[in-house]
């Protein structure tokens, strides 16, 4: 295996592309546009550059195959409730169901955060907002709602093996528009109206 720095315009497509290749045969997978990607790696469109940085990682087989991907950041203005020191994150985790490749993702990660002062290592997470890329998916693998994060059940035990606890639970929900609304819903909605 191979990692190396996304630092050209073909390596930041190829990071990209690892998604691409790994969700190929998930019917679940939808995969989100490739300029609301970059934009989080753009320091024009983003502005949680203002207090932080990026970096981004892509692993490849002996044979030159994408198998993994991951993003490092630092955001001065991130914590969360408690926090007394300098938390780094991680996020557009993609990797092959492999322990050893798992590790070596996390592992220039977690190197990156430290070396850049960070204390902890949060993720997966998105760098700035979060509304679009959060958490790790450990139940309900269907089509997700657009921004939030989807991956296959294995990374849960990936993350686990590496060391990662969860920080918190976050339930999302999405109902079938083509079914009949719930009567509840439209009396509540009908009260307060």
């Amino acid at each position: 295996m191979q990692i190396f720095p996304v630092q050209t315009a073909r390596d930041a497509r190829r990071f990209l592309e690892v998604p691409v290749r790994l969700y190929a045969n998930d019917p679940h997978w939808i995969r989100p546009l490739d300029k609301d990607i970059k934009e989080v790696f753009d320091p024009e469109k983003n502005k949680a550059y203002r207090f932080g940085k990026t970096i981004r990682w892509i692993l490849t087989d002996d044979e030159g195959q994408l198998i993994g991907r991951i993003a490092a950041f630092l955001n001065k203005k991130y914590k969360n409730k408690g926090d007394d020191f300098q938390a780094g994150g991680i996020g557009f985790f993609e990797c092959i169901n492999n322990q050893e490749a798992a590790d070596l993702l996390l592992d220039n990660a977690r190197h990156w955060l430290i070396n850049e002062g960070a204390a902890t290592m949060d993720g997966p997470i998105n760098f700035g907002e979060r509304d679009k890329w959060w958490g790790l998916l450990t139940e309900g693998y269907k089509e997700p709602l657009y921004g939030m994060n989807y991956n296959p059940p294995y990374y849960t035990t990936l993350f686990t093996q590496y060391g990662f606890e969860p920080f918190y639970h976050q339930i999302c929900f999405g109902f079938d528009l083509s079914q009949p609304l719930n009567q509840k819903i439209l009396d509540k909605h009908a009260e307060v109206a």
